[in-house]
């Protein structure tokens, strides 16, 4: 500080005159002292124009952008140095004036203590993690900071923590925004009295100050500000300037985040007019003031609506009080012209193509706020920088400065209404900004922040025309991308759409204002306004309109679309977000009686908006055809307005209906969409391409289907209940194309679609009349009930989780709503119709979720296969609810077969709609009932199963919902316009069911069958197909039941359509109707059509009757139940008929028949008594035959490749079961590798890739299929059960120095450092860090085989997850993935039983021929291809870990490096597998991994390579085991380093050496002896360990009572006396000496007892036995025995033949017993000890701790983890990384060591490795388990490859949360947390996991 002070001194001396000289030569803190005490005074006039004057001078405008100008700035300039300096001079001499001459930091402190800190409004920016509680927020924005959401108690509640999209701002202490109860500690509201009052003296200097200091900014913002040239804003130079004012915002920001005093003092000034006045004019004689200040007019000139030649040519008056009821009419007005107007001003500057001025202005007359028409006019400090933030395109430093003074509430309203005052220039600026996305997010950000409130929306509302402004804004957004709409009328359409190709669209350019609509309107009292005023109702709705019919698809017939545009979601997203949301959120307001105004006004307008547009597009009465769009808003609007109004207000149907005409019109359109979702299913748009089907899926789609099929299947049910319903029936099956396919003739001939679409399309038809007469979402349905019903259809598809279930189930869109996804009554219902399933695990790894299942009493009663129809995306899920209905009536023993769809009881109407069911009484539904039955019993071709089943469910639909009572209904059939009244003579159905058909008369091509029967039939028939009644006189019956005749449906709906035109139109409107109907005259082309006369003689009963006959396969099938049992009629609802199939449903509605009326009754059984005729066979024509041939042939290939396949997988299963038990030992079969009798000689192996079988020979050698894996497994054992934990708190670390890793090495440098390296590399064991592990799948191929498999897998183009290259494949049989092959040696596998007898030879023989064999050099056996494999998989071998886990010798490449390795090697394998066994052998057998075991050739190979490296018989420890040496040679020369002493030497290393050195196949006498002499080196050892953890009492003790047993006859086998005796030779040396400082961490705290030196010495020695037994197990092939814990010692001793067999077990055991000296104890004791001395002499404490070896070492564990992910991710979300220190973007942990790393951070890179991979090296020598801290998964790298693992995290719903994305609490899930621990011990993850991929380093 001082320095900079002096630099300003200096700067100072040429200073301007004017100023007094008293402050010159003081420094900046004096001078501001001084001014601050000139202004206290009461006249302070002086002191501001010197503060005034000073400021001038620091804060000129010209400095960062003009070039230095003048002197006195240079030298201001210099004195700070560099470009960027001056600015900075000028911030400090803004903070030493405001603190007024103290300490900056001392002045914030100061202000922060004025804070009256109610609110937190702490701001925040995208990505940052918040928190939002549905249980407090009143508003659904409502969001809290993290802190804020901890201080706070919010359990319980539904809470989910999320990641910031576009930024905002803690809500914590609004009570406007959320419930109190809520507040954290800090926030809980304070009383403003135990604030102090703010001095005045303490923030006087601010307020001087900071209106200059905010000019001055402003002044930098015009300055930088260039219109931009060309419409291409110079988004460089823009960001340039930002980054030059980075601090001075910066600065305000930081004045923001002083407290609530500073705020207040920061909205003086920016709401002050007069201070705006003064300094902003631009008058004055400063020119660059005023050059900036035309720059600001010029800025300004387009921020208005209108242009300035649009003023000049209309003169827009000022609007007056009167204007609403001109508004309305200006607006009709407009809407009116809105297609007749030319688009004549494309070339706006403006780049709006609107359509036509003079709409525009029609529009502005009519806005009441005349503001957002004109140019801005700014008049304070706020509204000023606002325009600058929008030009700069919200620039994100200033955004947030702009946010944080919310919690000032004078300021938040100023701001609000600047905001509103600014919000059309802010449309402009989004809709030219190329970074939309970005605008958006920073829009939104502030604007929700504004307009949450519901107190201040209203305020707004009120005083600043907000709704009108929106609504305006909104419509001048979507004018600039309209296109003529092409539906129906294409030339003289009048009607505008939007074009969902342009940007606006396309990028949802219009989002954030679409959102703040949506946001305002969910305040009651702003829609209330909204309601109300109609002018802004109906500028709505012609914003509505301009989406109505958008879209629009045509059918391609000729060829396949070019182009396929993916407009559609464009489309389906802009209806959603800027129709339906609005519409949902004012509906919200529309739920009680006194709403019902609103409705009336809503619908009102949207039917006028209908009328219009039905004008616009010239319709009349035909649909044109081949073109649907699926957008229909204003249809929707008025469907869902009418459905609250009878559901919520009570309201009466009719008198919000349009007449007859309107209604017809208006089911034109939802209809035609549905007809065209059915001829999408039938392909018949195949030719549109793939995005056809993505809109009816879409149209369909959860979050779609609630605004937009159900109100459309709504509306047409209104349609249907008041229409005529035969009317209505027949313009069901005219839309669907399947008119002529309903002709009781069996050919005929449809001319508007092809025969392979008819029988989709007739199921289209009749399943849309299914749903359309059973669903009853609106029609009468609670909310429960509908959410119940949605429930049950989702989880009858498939079971779901919980929060796949929430994203189904169509929420009501508003969030006011009140069914919120996971509120109270959801749980509810869930756990009403569902049972949760937990997540489990299949042995095949992979991880289930918690899934909910339906309940059986759902399957049973509530099963709705209609809504499910309804509701299905994709049609596979329908068939998935029915396999899974069918299995739940198999499992419960309710229905053996296939069932049908069940019936379900429908909830009663509403009774406004109870004329819907007249479409079930009426003839023409009847006559397509009849006709279907009769087509389905003839088998006429196109009809399917689901066709007979629609058809009944109808007639059950129509039989549930009919008539009360029967009247006799012949008498009402009206006069002769009836054309079809000789087929029926009443509309209801029970009546018509029993009327007989005998005659009808059809048109059918002259080729039909029917023609040749009846020649006679020349009757005349009518034009258009409808005939009149044609009766044969010898047929005398009653008149109605004549012959029937054709029936046409189309001319049918012609008359009606007629009819009700001239009942309801004037004659002028007829002359326009254009004649329609040639669309349906059949082409020329088409065969002549005749007359033909059928006999039918049929009723539906009767029919129904021969279909039970025709399913069940059986004569007279049909027997009415209630002649058995009368109670059939009483108690009609009984459960055997409620699920079944055909027959089924054909007997429940036979019984239903008969229970309505008696006649029926009588009739059935009537027809049952005549014996029914058989039905005729079919003809099987010449063509038909030859398909059927071609049917029959198919299916038997079908059956023979079936078969063929099913023993291949019976094949492939048997291995599988034998091959795969990853993780269930106790089951699973031994898989012999070779035949079992051990006397056969050879071992057989089979080829899994030629089939063959055979031995393995040295020309043609057969190989095991491995995998090689390099493995840090074992370094991570540690001494201590309890696994450690993963670090959460800065305190928690995790050092490794405890791990076997880490223990190991450190041995072997502290070795290195005393002893010869040749010797050392000797004595210990490498491989826990980075050991080779070997594994099979126990397959055999031969390795010629093997070469040309991996031959053609390289030629393979497909994309496989491992590389080729590296040597890897998957098992050819069972698909494993390997990597190498390693060859069996010829020979029995099992060796054979001459070698296992065992001999009577001496102990000392035995030693004697180890020795010898050991001698023999071993030559690498002669060249044949055995060798060469062997040679080749011990490179691979080698190959498989990095150089620095080999290479462990100071000389590098020395041979006893390899030599190390290679027994290292063996050791790894057998180490790992004890690790499987649990660490023990207590429970014996072949475990899993013996049976695919490898070791047996592993151990071959391993022996064949160390026999090449011949040990110096003098070094070979072999020697100083067995025989005593001349002392004077022990010494050894002084001069070279010593070889390592033999008591330092690991064991178990010693046992491999010499077995591996010694020639295969191994005898087992010598095998045997070998573990005797080193169990004697061992046992000592273990005493030499035990007598240095004693303490110098025990040892003496132990000395002496040894001592004195020295002479007796067992000796040698007494750890008492060898203890003793190792005592006394070990304290020759220095070993025992220099305790005093090491004494206490040594010794035990008790005294040592007999069992507790027992109990250490077997410890200590059962690591080696363990490794020996398995070792034995695996060469010799003898099973493990299983025993207890306890005697594990005494069992695997005796298995080893340590123990004689005659050793009685009833004493305590003693390990000493198992003692075999091979020569005199003493004696070889002190040769060891001697060594030991000689170097303990020099170097006493590494001595002693190179003999206390940890040999117990614990099972590997990974790290623990906390309960709750929260606490890790809080932890480390933010942690910075510590190579880096930055806070990583992707932040992942290791599981094995806590290491925190960042994830594909290029940051942390080294040489092209990324630090996730190079820490897999590192850790786990090329495995790595991350957790990945963002998004709570787990990822596996192994070597090259990657996968993702899963969660070992999950919610309370069993799920995982991937991503994080629902924020949901996730507890930990032990058992997949046990079951990722799993896979990485045992090295599966390669099996387990199925999708890898290469991660190229890049993690």
């Amino acid at each position: 500080m001082a320095a900079a002070a002096a630099a300003a001194v200096g700067g100072q001396q040429p200073s301007q005159p004017e100023l007094p000289a008293s402050g010159l030569a003081l420094d900046k803190a004096a001078t501001a002292a001084h001014l601050k005490a000139a202004l206290s005074r009461p006249d302070n006039r002086a002191g501001a124009e010197e503060l005034q004057a000073l400021l001038e001078r620091v804060l000129s405008a010209e400095r960062p952008l003009a070039a230095a100008a003048g002197g006195e700035e240079a030298a201001a300039a210099g004195g700070g140095g560099g470009p960027g300096a001056a600015e900075e001079e000028a911030l400090e001499w803004c903070k030493c004036l405001l603190a007024g001459g103290g300490g900056y930091d001392e002045f914030c402190a100061a202000v922060r203590a004025y804070d009256p800190a109610a609110l937190c409004g702490l701001v925040w920016t995208a990505n940052f993690v918040a928190y939002r509680c549905r249980t407090c927020g009143i508003s659904p924005c409502m969001s809290l900071c993290a802190e804020c959401f901890h201080q706070g108690d919010h359990t319980g509640h539904d809470f989910n923590m999320f990641r910031s999209q576009a930024g905002g701002a803690c809500d914590c202490g609004d009570s406007n925004v959320m419930r109190e109860s809520g507040f954290c500690k800090r926030h809980q509201i304070k009383s403003s009295s135990n604030i102090p009052c703010v001095p005045k003296d303490l923030l006087m200097m601010s307020e001087f100050v900071l209106p200059r200091f905010i000019f001055c900014l402003i002044q930098y913002l015009r300055e930088g500000y260039n219109e931009p040239a060309a419409d291409m804003p110079s988004e460089k130079d823009l960001n340039k300037v930002l980054q030059l004012l980075e601090p001075q915002i910066s600065f305000l920001e930081d004045l923001t985040k002083m407290g609530g005093a500073m705020r207040s003092v920061l909205t003086q000034v920016l709401t002050n007019q007069q201070n705006y006045k003064d300094l902003t004019s631009g008058h004055g004689e400063n020119a660059c003031a005023k050059k900036s200040h035309e720059k600001y007019l010029i800025a300004l000139k387009s921020s208005g609506l209108t242009y300035p030649e649009d003023k000049l040519v209309y003169g827009i008056q000022e609007p007056s009080a009167g204007t609403s009821t001109l508004a309305v009419q200006g607006f009709a007005g407009a809407a009116g012209t809105l297609g007749q107007v030319d688009s004549s001003d494309e070339d706006d500057q403006d780049g709006s193509q609107g359509l036509g001025k003079r709409k525009r202005v029609k529009l502005s007359s009519g806005t009441k706020d005349q503001s957002i028409m004109d140019v801005l006019k700014h008049k304070s400090f706020l509204e000023e920088l606002l325009f600058w933030t929008i030009k700069y395109e919200f620039p994100q430093k200033m955004v947030t400065f702009l946010l944080n003074m919310l919690p000032d509430q004078e300021y938040k309203v100023a701001f609000t209404k600047t905001f509103v005052q600014h919000y059309a220039f802010i449309m402009k600026t989004l809709k030219k900004s190329h970074e939309s996305d970005t605008m958006s997010n920073r829009i939104v950000h502030i604007s929700v922040q504004l307009f949450s409130n519901e107190e201040l929306a209203r305020q707004v509302t009120e005083e600043c025309q907000l709704l009108d402004i929106m609504v305006t804004v909104l419509l001048y957004m979507m004018e600039s991308c309209l296109i003529k709409s092409e539906l129906q009328d294409e030339e003289n359409s009048l009607h505008v759409v939007v074009n969902c190709g342009e940007a606006l669209l396309k990028n949802n350019t219009y989002w954030p204002l679409v959102s703040d609509f949506i946001n305002i309107l969910s305040h009651q009292s702003v829609a209330k306004r909204f309601l109300e005023d109609h002018g802004l109702l109906v500028t709505w709705m012609n914003f509505v309109s301009f989406f109505q019919g958008m879209n629009l698809n045509k059918r391609e017939l000729n060829e396949h679309v070019e182009f396929e545009s993916q407009t559609y979601y464009a489309a389906f997203a802009a209806e959603l977000e800027a129709c339906a949301q609005p519409m949902w959120g004012l509906l919200s307001h529309c739920k009680v009686r006194e709403t019902q105004e609103y409705t009336r006004n809503v619908v009102r307008y949207c039917l006028e908006a209908l009328q219009d547009w039905f004008d616009a597009i010239n319709f009349v009465d035909e649909p044109a055809p081949n073109q649907v769009t699926f957008h229909l808003p204003l249809h929707r609007y008025y469907a869902m307005f009418l459905s609250k109004a009878v559901k919520c207000q009570e309201l009466d149907l009719d008198s919000v209906l349009p007449d007859q005409e309107m209604l017809m019109k208006l089911m034109i359109h939802p209809l035609q969409i549905q007809a065209s979702l059915a001829e999408i299913h039938s392909n018949m748009w195949v030719r549109n391409g793939l995005q056809i089907k993505g809109q009816a899926m879409t149209y369909v789609q959860s979050h779609f289907c609630n605004s937009m099929i159900d109100p459309d299947i709504y509306l047409l049910q209104v349609c249907a209940s008041r229409l005529d319903p035969d009317y209505f029936i027949s313009s069901v099956f005219e839309r669907f194309k399947v008119v002529d396919l309903l002709t009781m003739a069996s050919q005929h001939q449809n001319t508007v679609l092809d025969a392979e679409h008819e029988r989709s399309m007739l199921e289209g038809a009749l399943t849309f009349l299914v749903i359309l007469l059973s669903l009853r979402l609106h029609l009468g349905m609670s909310d429960d009930e509908i959410l119940r019903a949605e429930m049950v259809a989702q989880l009858c598809m498939n079971d779901r989780t919980h929060s796949s279930l929430l994203d189904l189930i169509p929420e009501n869109p508003n969030p006011k709503s009140g069914i919120i996804p996971g509120s109270y009554s959801f749980e509810s219902v869930l756990s009403a119709v569902a049972d949760f399933k937990a997540p489990v695990f299949e042995p095949g790894g992979s991880m289930q979720q918690g899934m909910y299942t339906p309940k059986a009493e759902v399957w049973d009663q509530e099963f709705d296969p209609v809504m499910v129809i309804l509701r299905t995306v994709y049609r596979r899920d329908v068939q998935s609810a029915m396999d899974r209905y069918t299995a739940f009536l198999k499992q419960s023993g309710k229905f053996p077969g296939n069932p049908w769809p069940p019936y379900k009881k429908r909830t009663s109407l509403h009774p406004s709609y109870k004329g819907l069911m007249r479409l079930l009484h009426c003839k023409t539904l009847h006559i397509v009932l009849f006709t279907l039955l009769y087509k389905i019993l003839m088998d006429h071709q196109n009809l399917s199963e689901h066709v007979l089943c629609m058809v009944l469910y109808l007639i059950e639909l129509g039989l549930e919902n009919s008539a009360e009572e029967e009247s006799d209904e012949e008498a009402s059939v009206s006069g002769p316009e009836r054309c079809h009244d000789s087929w029926f003579p009443g509309s209801n159905l029970v009546s018509n069911m029993r009327h007989f058909i005998n005659y009808v008369r059809v048109r059918v091509p002259e080729t039909a069958p029917e023609v040749k029967r009846d020649s006679s039939a020349s009757t005349s028939s009518d034009s258009l197909g409808s005939s009149q009644t044609s009766r044969r006189p010898k047929v005398l019956q009653r008149e109605n039941s004549g012959t029937a005749q054709v029936f046409s449906l189309v001319a049918e709906r012609r008359k009606k359509f007629q009819e009700i035109i001239n009942r309801s139109s004037s004659e002028a409107n007829q002359v326009v109707r254009p004649k329609t109907s040639h669309k349906w005259s059949a082409p020329g082309s088409a065969p002549q059509l005749t007359t033909a006369i059928l006999e039918i003689k049929e009723s539906i009963l009767s029919l129904l009757i021969k279909l039970h006959h025709k399913l069940s396969g059986k004569q007279n099938s049909y027997y009415p139940p209630w002649l058995d049992d009368m109670e059939i009629l009483i108690q009609p609802e009984i459960p055997k008929y409620s699920h079944g199939d055909g027959i089924t449903a054909v007997e429940r509605i036979l019984l239903k028949a008969a229970l309505q009326s008696r006649m029926n009754k009588r009739i059935i059984e009537e027809i049952c008594r005549k014996v029914t005729p058989p039905v005729p066979p079919k003809k099987i024509t010449a063509a038909e035959k030859k398909t059927l041939d071609k049917e029959e042939r198919r299916q038997k290939a079908r059956e023979r490749q079936q078969k063929l396949l099913a023993e291949f997988a019976s094949r492939q299963k048997s291995f599988m079961e034998t091959a795969m038990d990853v993780d269930s030992p106790e089951n699973d079969i031994p898989m012999e590798i070779t035949t079992a009798e051990p006397q056969v000689s050879e071992a057989v192996y089979d080829c899994v890739i030629c089939g063959q079988s055979g031995p393995s020979s040295e020309d043609r050698p057969t190989g095991l299929v491995v995998l090689l894996q390099a493995s840090s497994v074992l370094g991570q054992c540690r001494d201590n059960v309890e696994p450690k934990k993963l670090p959460i708190t800065e305190e928690e670390q995790i050092y490794p120095w405890d791990t076997c890793a880490a223990v190991h090495d450190v041995r072997l440098s502290l070795l290195q450092r005393y002893f010869k390296d040749s010797s050392c590399l000797l004595a210990v064991s490498i491989g826990w860090e980075g050991g080779v592990y070997v594994q099979t799948c126990g397959h055999t191929l031969h390795i010629d085989c093997h070469k040309s498999y991996m031959e053609s897998l390289r030629n393979d183009q497909v994309l496989q997850g491992f590389s080729v290259d590296k040597g890897e494949f998957t098992c050819p049989l069972c698909r494993q993935f390997a990597n190498s092959v390693l060859p069996c040696y010829p020979g029995s596998n099992v060796e054979n039983n001459l070698w296992q007898r065992p001999s009577n030879r001496s102990i000392q023989d035995l030693i004697k021929e180890v020795e010898e064999l050991q001698g023999r050099p071993g030559a690498f056996p002669s060249e044949t291809n055995l060798s060469k494999e062997m040679e080749s998989v011990m490179k691979d071998i080698k190959n498989t870990t990095q150089k620095k886990y080999r290479d462990y010798s100071k000389t590098p490449g020395s041979p006893d490096n390899d030599f190390l390795f290679m027994y290292s090697v063996a050791r790894t394998n057998l180490e790992l597998e004890l690790i499987h066994r649990g660490g023990n052998l207590c429970s014996g057998g072949a475990s899993t991994a013996g049976k695919r075991s490898c070791l047996n050739q592993l151990f071959h190979v391993l022996a064949l390579h160390m026999r090449l490296y011949s040990i110096d018989s003098e070094y070979n420890p072999w020697r100083k085991l067995t025989q005593l040496e001349e002392m004077n040679s022990l010494l050894g020369n002084e001069e070279q380093q010593p070889e390592v002493p033999i008591l330092y030497h690991d064991v178990t290393s010693l046992l491999l050496i010499q077995i591996l050195m010694m020639p295969q196949p191994l005898h087992k006498d010598h095998f045997t002896c070998i573990v005797k002499v080193l169990f004697t080196l061992l046992y000592t050892q273990a005493l030499a360990a035990l007598s240095v953890k004693c303490s110098e009492e025990d040892r003496s003790a132990w000395k002496h009572v040894g001592a004195l047993k020295k002479n007796m006859c067992d000796a040698e086998k007494s750890y008492e006396v060898l203890l003793s005796f190792v005592i006394s030779e070990l304290s020759k040396g220095k070993l025992y000496h220099e305790e005093g400082t090491q004494e206490c961490a040594m010794v035990s705290p008790t005294a040592w007892s007999p069992e507790s030196m027992e109990k250490y010495l077997q410890d200590f020695c059962l690591p080696f036995l363990r490794i020996t037994s398995l070792l034995q197990h695996h060469l010799f092939g003898e099973d493990l025995p299983s025993c207890q814990e306890e005697e594990e010692f005494s069992v695997l001793a005796s298995c080893l033949g340590l123990l004689p067999t005659f050793y009685q077990t009833e004493h305590p055991f003693i390990s000493a017993s198992c003692l075999d000296w091979p020569v005199p104890a003493f004696d070889i004791i002190t040769q060891w000890c001697f060594e030991i001395k000689s170097f303990t002499e020099r170097h006493a404490e590494q001595g002693k701790a190179l003999l206390i070896q940890e040999s117990r070492w614990k099972l590997p564990h990974l790290l623990q983890l906390p309960e709750n992910y929260n606490t890790i991710f809080q932890y480390y979300h933010r942690k910075t990384c510590s190579v880096c220190t930055k806070v990583p973007k992707d932040p992942a942990v290791c599981l094995v060591c806590g290491t925190f790393v960042c994830l594909k951070g290029l940051c942390c890179k080294q040489q092209s490795y990324c630090e996730c991979v190079l820490h897999s090296q590192n850790c786990g020598a090329g495995t790595g388990i991350f957790l990945l801290i963002n998004a709570s998964v787990i990822i596996i790298i192994r070597g090259h490859r990657f996968c993702l693992w899963g969660s070992v995290y999950l919610d309370a719903h069993g799920e995982e949360d991937r991503d994080l994305r629902r924020g949901k609490p996730l507890y930990i899930c032990k058992e997949r947390y046990k079951v990722l621990e799993q896979q990485w011990i045992s090295h599966t993850f390669d099996h387990i996991n199925k999708r890898w991929g290469p991660h190229y380093n890049g993690l």
